[in-house]
């Protein structure tokens, strides 16, 4: 497979006639709102079709990166375009002209474009050096822009098309600054591996280059790519999420404020190291997913899109709805024409110049609503999702991102972050969904924090539990995890913090004596994971470190912590310590990817639940052929336990969390053959006994 077959269909296929039909034949509510999908389809198609009549195509539209920008031409002359709709005039200057402000003017073009060409040197080699700074001057009225709230503005911007920019020395500011990226040809790295073929059970593993390091320190592309891609590859996770790549001044927003969007964060190497990284995975056969912020930027000026052509609108609304309020940010106008073209463009730039295989789309809730979900329960009543709270801008703008990335990517990926199930968020833009691939399952985290948080082992619901699993849009494929970063952010715990935090300082030796919170916490980390992977979606998802149980939260350094980085890092020497107990989590992690991949119950049809025993706290469903059996009581153990099977035969157990090498009892013969009954139970066919042990899982399969 070559990237030219898997990157870019060269003919994107036209806005067609939808079929709504397949919509409500999925979920017959819909019906209702008929009206309001076809709408929405309607203003999606006028955009979509606007701009294959004004640009000649989608696939030139979303190519702004190749004019808008600096850019070396044939003979080391420099052009750059801009968009400055507010600006008066635009200058360029830096290192190359001694920074003289008024030197080389851009030229008006139409549509408040703005350009300059800067010829190159006599000598015919190029004016502007490789990672020399540069700065764009935007005067308004024929005056320098004074903007009163930010110290020491003085009408320099940086481009927002910017490929690099760097944080300087302390004795030059804190803004960060743009060094044109402009390497000669021997150090540009040059891809060498096709991009995996499309991936049947996503296995995801998010992660952060920056806090993947047990050093407190910032870790770099270089050493992701040495260290921890062979830990995700011996774990069996077949995809990468990486957070924080798009250029962010504060360290400590975890990549969500972003200030340069086609830069990539210059904290943790250069941009041709990164492109290394993620040839890598590819080589080893690994998914790479970015996770990417299109729902807000950061308010920074000097250093940020905010007010780059002097007004308060420019990339974003104008006055209070272009502010928000509890994350502190700039709202996009996805009503722009030329918004749609840097955000489209953008994709595509992730996509084409670093050969990412996908995206997550961060704060997708926040954008469709007008209230940003801020103080919404999303009862699930149909009115919440089709009334005057959605923001059809921002929704078209998602189905607008969705059809040009399936359209000229098949094979690209796409997952939503919403937590208010909007329906046919997953569905084609051709039904009049808005074409995600994934949505994440953000209401299983929150259950496992509130079970560990609020309740005792004995109050557990199962049917609760499973309700939670189970609980998914009807061929909307789902990510389960059972916690991803946000829970394990400074202010809230991970699971297995939750679970053993007394004594994870303590008692995770191979020699210190019986613990009965660690024993609970070990056992219950594996069931919790088990029954997530196994029931609650159609992908699985797992956050750097809480394989193997990470015993502390994220903190990256601020004030507040003095700028340490102790809880900005992942402790893999923990795992690594043969004399400590997290390897026995790592274990299981990896058996139970292993199981997957041999099975693949993740792109396997549902599960089907024939048992959620109050009493018992026992859930047993089967899925891909195989049947899982969980006890999650505390102190009660079954001999001879009746389950219903679908199929007839004979069953072995081929994984269980009570297994030594996964830090259990072994309470269970592996040898042991369960042979089925004709006689039905709980709706199945057939029927075994089996003996089961408090807080174990086991995984049992047909084999004849």
């Amino acid at each position: 497979m070559t990237y030219q077959q898997w990157d870019l269909v060269k003919e994107p296929r036209k806005v067609n006639i939808p079929n709504f039909d397949k919509l409500t034949e999925l979920d017959g509510l819909l019906k209702s709102f008929e009206p309001e999908i076809k709408r929405r389809y309607g203003v999606f198609k006028h955009i979509w079709n606007d701009i294959e009549k004004n640009e000649g195509s989608v696939d030139a539209f979303t190519k702004g990166y190749e004019q808008f920008g600096l850019h070396v031409n044939a003979d080391n002359s420099v052009t750059s375009l801009e968009w400055a709709p507010g600006a008066t005039a635009l200058y360029l200057k830096g290192d190359f002209n001694d920074w003289n402000p008024e030197e080389y003017p851009y030229s008006k073009k139409g549509f408040s474009k703005w350009e300059v060409t800067i010829p190159p040197n006599s000598d015919g080699t190029c004016r502007i050096p490789h990672l020399s700074k540069v700065k764009i001057g935007v005067v308004v009225d024929e005056e320098k822009i004074s903007v009163h709230t930010v110290e020491g503005d003085n009408g320099d911007r940086l481009s927002p098309w910017a490929t690099y920019v760097k944080q300087p020395p302390k004795s030059e500011g804190v803004a960060y600054q743009q060094h044109f990226w402009n390497p000669p040809p021997e150090e540009r790295y040059k891809f060498k591996h096709p991009r995996p073929p499309v991936q049947k059970s996503l296995k995801i593993y998010e992660c952060h280059i920056g806090i993947a390091t047990p050093h407190p320190k910032v870790g770099t592309y270089k050493e992701f790519q040495r260290d921890v891609i062979p830990r995700i590859l011996k774990l069996g996770y077949n995809t990468i999420q990486i957070m924080g790549i798009m250029e962010h001044a504060y360290y400590g927003s975890f990549g969500y404020q972003v200030t340069s969007f086609f830069a990539v964060s210059s904290r943790f190497g250069t941009p041709e190291e990164l492109k290394e990284l993620v040839d890598t995975a590819h080589a080893n056969g690994i998914t790479v997913l970015l996770d990417v912020v299109h729902s807000h930027a950061s308010k920074n000026v000097l250093d940020g899109l905010n007010q780059f052509d002097g007004t308060d609108a420019c990339y974003f609304h104008d006055g209070a709805r272009g502010v928000h309020d509890h994350w502190d940010s700039k709202l996009f106008n996805y009503s722009s024409y030329e918004v749609l073209r840097f955000l489209l463009s953008n994709l595509r730039w992730y996509l084409e110049e670093y050969k990412f295989d996908g995206f997550r789309f961060d704060g997708v809730t926040s954008m469709i609503y007008h209230s940003h979900g801020l103080g919404e329960g999303f009862s699930g009543d149909y009115m919440e999702y089709f009334g005057l709270n959605v923001d059809t801008e921002a929704l078209v703008y998602l189905m607008l991102a969705n059809h040009m990335i399936h359209t000229l990517y098949p094979n690209a990926i796409t997952v939503s972050e919403d937590v208010s199930g909007m329906p046919a968020m997953c569905r084609p833009v051709e039904e009049g969904g808005i074409g995600f691939d994934y949505r994440l399952g953000m209401a299983i985290p929150d259950k496992w924090i509130e079970l560990l948080k609020e309740h005792e082992d004995d109050e557990w619901s199962i049917g609760d539990i499973v309700h939670t699993l189970e609980n998914r849009r009807y061929k909307e494929k789902t990510i389960a995890y059972a916690e991803s970063h946000d829970q394990a952010l400074v202010g809230d715990k991970t699971i297995a913090f939750w679970l053993m935090d007394k004594e994870m300082y303590t008692n995770m030796s191979v020699f210190s004596p019986p613990s009965l919170i660690i024993d609970r916490g070990i056992a219950l980390h594996k069931m919790i994971r088990l029954v997530t992977h196994g029931l609650g979606g159609e992908a699985y998802l797992n956050f750097i470190g809480n394989e193997f149980g990470h015993p502390e939260w994220l903190d990256f350094p601020r004030i507040g912590n003095n700028e340490s980085y102790h809880y900005a890092r992942r402790q893999f020497n923990l795992v690594d310590d043969e004399l400590l107990k997290y390897k026995y989590l790592n274990n299981f992690d990896c058996a139970m990817n292993g199981l997957e991949e041999k099975y693949g119950w993740l792109h396997a049809e549902p599960g089907y639940t024939s048992t959620r025993h109050e009493g018992d706290k026992v859930i047993v469903f089967e899925r891909a052929g195989l049947v899982f059996v969980f006890n999650f009581h505390s102190n009660r153990s079954f001999q001879d336990y009746k389950i219903g099977v679908s199929c007839s035969g004979k069953y072995k157990i081929v994984l269980d969390t009570d297994d030594r090498e996964f830090g259990g009892f072994h309470r269970l013969d592996h040898s042991t053959d369960f042979f089925t009954s004709p006689e039905g139970w709980n709706g199945r066919s057939c029927s075994t006994m089996i003996y089961i042990p408090s807080r174990v899982a086991i995984v049992l399969a047909n084999v004849g």
